[in-house]
């Protein structure tokens, strides 16, 4: 019997630690190296409870910090699903040029996608990268799919909303898909 107990007992620990951001309380925050994120966010009326959060490191430098969400009521974690409504928020501890974004994400993207997908996706892509901005440290952007609407937002200004379901499956996988800028980021966002 005691063999028994402690498969139970670490099954129920394991549980414990999956699901402990969904019983972390609205008011209640997480600190990623100085970067604070919410528990839950209010995304135009609807709430969005945290998945995961961590830090991408770039070499020896920590980059910045992340904090993956997904509206509630819906499968978890499910980063490239259309239907399903999502926000990834990064937080830059340096300063990084726009052109810089934009020339990542067309060469993430163009690596991950085969390229008759990547093709399909230049013109929204296009448009999207055109809205970057330069950062400083302690800025923040927002990447966020509603359901119907892709937009991104730096420090709560909105620079980007089109109706574009596959550009922002795409974009989330950067990060969340099979093949990551960084998997360690990407199993801490998913909460693994």
């Amino acid at each position: 019997m005691p063999m028994l107990r402690l498969p139970f007992a670490a099954l129920m620990f394991a549980l414990a630690l999956a699901t402990g951001l969904a019983a972390m309380p609205a008011g209640a925050e997480v600190v990623v190296k100085n970067a604070r994120f919410a528990a839950v966010q209010q995304v135009d009326g609807r709430p969005f409870r945290m998945i995961g959060h961590g830090l991408f490191r770039y070499m020896i430098w920590d980059a910045y910090a992340g904090a993956y969400y997904q509206a509630e009521g819906f499968p978890r974690p499910a980063p490239q699903s259309g239907n399903v409504p999502r926000r990834l928020e990064l937080e830059y501890f340096h300063a990084i040029e726009a052109g810089d974004f934009a020339e990542v994400t067309r060469d993430t993207l163009r690596d991950q996608l085969g390229a008759a997908d990547f093709r399909s996706l230049e013109p929204a892509l296009s448009a999207f990268n055109a809205r970057y901005r330069d950062v400083s440290p302690g800025d923040r952007y927002a990447l966020t799919w509603d359901g119907e609407t892709l937009s991104l937002a730096l420090n709560g200004e909105s620079l980007y909303a089109r109706p574009e379901p596959a550009l922002a499956d795409a974009l989330f996988g950067i990060w969340l898909g099979e093949a990551p800028l960084g998997d360690g980021f990407r199993d801490d966002l998913l909460g693994r």
